[in-house]
């Protein structure tokens, strides 16, 4: 499997192993950091990558090209289309997107008295939270404090959080992990019910809680359960191609469209909830992804054309360790907890080139300037990376620690003869998380009233980049957070003439700005077909 340069690699990789793992390097200073980034991270780059928007919200601001084509795409909806006197569905709180944010703002609207139904253009729980691994953040520990953890997000995102997301994030930490616990979530634990905590990048203390490796998955088991056993309605295999608007400029429900017969719906709300998550399949820059096959930027492209601001668009977060091998996996995530359980990031000689545990996009910039400027990569048949040494892990903790702690890493590499417990991996950066999204306001709301929005879909709760943890946390607390006011707000409502007028306009602006394009969006789905 592996060619004869890898061979040779791993050799030195193994010769070097207990001096790696006996002196950690160090940290980076601040300065360091910014000047690193600033010359590898793929937000800092100029040129073909961004565009300029040239109507909207937003614009003048820089965008990534592939997000510009969609914002200032054509709408799927024409005129005559839909008859918005004869809605197909009349509920209080309509949510978009069939996630963990999703889940979390149907179970707390259903709570609070409103009618709720959920549509999702797959099926529930087909969403990123279903691909998270490494664990969720909360300050509940003794040694611990919500302030330490502010005081972390803060720092990790560049000081570019809005301070009123990130402090309604860490101070509703520790009840969300309850909240998830009580409904049954199987944490991992200790022999006296005490919930196991480990360190991730970025972090000052151990506050990542975890069920193994696949603890998005066991949160979106759990979430979905609670959904369908409540009741709520859920319209899946149904996607919402644009946001209707009442005569006096609120959320008034949707337009969807069934993804298997093209047929159009009027879905009719006195509220609405954004929860469609990321963007990685629209692959920015060519990289791989990590992401669902339904990360495609939609709430972006529905709340900027109904006129809500967008805010740090221009930032993606670059995992730094996706599957760079073998191909099958290519760009597949390879949880930090590997790397919080003990592996570090060996280039090519046999060299740990940076600490462990650096913040994301300090960590995938330093793995970018190890394969490109110095030259230290591993070449792969399909590219670059450099090793995560997982054998150390079992080195440093003990036989079985790799089994007992990232089964999942240990079963997706097996499939292809690898055995992580004695061979490392390779890794290179894949596009991971939507940093930047929809700008809303301490009750979750965007700038257009009454359209909510939560989870990835949502810009400023992390600022410029995100640390691991705390997107399985920011999906519940402002999914729950936004299904609880989103339900307040529906009770006060009074009913109004529906209107898609501000397509129209937003049509209008284009051509006044001299856009002119074959796009239609939302994209919706990934478009994979080999053209000539």
């Amino acid at each position: 499997m592996y060619t004869s340069e890898m061979l040779e690699s791993i050799k030195k990789v193994e010769a070097r192993r207990k001096e790696n793992a006996a002196t950690e390097p160090r940290r980076m200073t601040a300065e360091e950091k910014d000047a690193l980034l600033r010359a590898y991270h793929p937000d800092y780059k100029e040129g073909a990558e961004f565009v300029n928007l040239a109507v909207g919200p937003n614009k003048g601001e820089k965008v990534p090209k592939e997000l510009g084509a969609l914002l200032q795409g054509n709408s799927r909806v024409q005129p005559g289309d839909v008859d918005l006197n004869a809605p197909d569905y009349d509920v209080d709180v309509l949510i978009i997107g069939g996630g963990g944010a999703g889940a979390s703002a149907a179970i707390e609207a259903d709570k609070a008295g409103a009618k709720v139904m959920v549509v999702t253009k797959l099926r529930m729980g087909d969403a990123n939270t279903m691909m998270a691994e490494g664990g969720i953040q909360a300050a509940d520990k003794p040694n611990d404090s919500p302030a330490q953890h502010y005081l972390d997000a803060f720092g990790g995102g560049h000081f570019a959080a809005k301070p009123e997301l990130l402090r309604t994030l860490v101070t509703e930490a520790p009840e969300a992990i309850q909240w998830l616990s009580d409904l049954g979530v199987e944490f991992d634990k200790a022999a006296d019910g005490t919930m196991i905590t480990t360190h991730g990048g970025g972090t000052s203390r151990k506050r990542m809680h975890a069920a193994k490796d696949y603890s998005g998955a066991e949160i979106m088991r759990t979430l979905r359960d609670e959904v369908l056993g409540r009741g709520i309605p859920v319209v899946d295999f149904t996607a919402a191609i644009e946001i209707i608007k009442d005569e006096n400029g609120r959320a008034a429900g949707a337009v969807l469209m069934n993804m298997e017969t093209k047929e159009l719906l009027v879905a009719k709300a006195k509220t609405v909830i954004l929860a469609t998550g990321g963007a990685g399949r629209l692959h920015y820059q060519g990289f791989p992804t990590s992401n669902h096959y339904g990360a495609t930027a939609d709430g972006l492209v529905l709340a900027y054309r109904a006129g809500a601001k967008l805010l740090y668009a221009d930032t993606l977060q670059y995992h730094p360790t996706g599957a760079a091998f073998p191909e099958q996996i290519f760009g597949a995530l390879v949880t930090e907890k590997v790397r919080s359980v003990g592996a570090m990031l060996i280039n090519r000689d046999g060299e740990a080139f940076m600490h462990p545990l650096e913040t994301r996009d300090v960590s995938a910039a330093s793995i970018i300037r190890e394969c490109s400027t110095r030259g230290k990569g591993v070449p792969t048949p399909g590219g670059v990376g450099v090793w995560l040494d997982t054998p150390m892990i079992e080195m440093k903790n003990g036989a079985g620690t790799i089994e007992k702690r990232i089964p999942a890493m240990m079963r997706m590499f097996g499939k292809y003869g690898i055995d992580i417990r004695k061979e490392p991996i390779l890794i290179y950066p894949t596009l991971h998380y939507q940093n930047g999204g929809i700008d809303i306001t301490a009750d979750c709301q965007s700038g257009v009233e009454n359209l909510y929005v939560a989870g990835e879909a949502v810009g400023g709760i992390h600022g410029r980049n995100r640390l691991m943890g705390n997107s399985l946390l920011d999906i519940i607390v402002f999914g729950r957070n936004a299904g609880r006011n989103a339900a307040a707000k529906a009770q006060g409502v009074k009913a109004a003439k529906l209107t898609l007028s501000h397509v129209e306009a937003f049509k209008e602006e284009l051509k006044a700005a001299g856009v002119e394009t074959d796009t239609v969006s939302p994209q919706l789905l990934p478009d994979y077909r080999r053209h000539k």
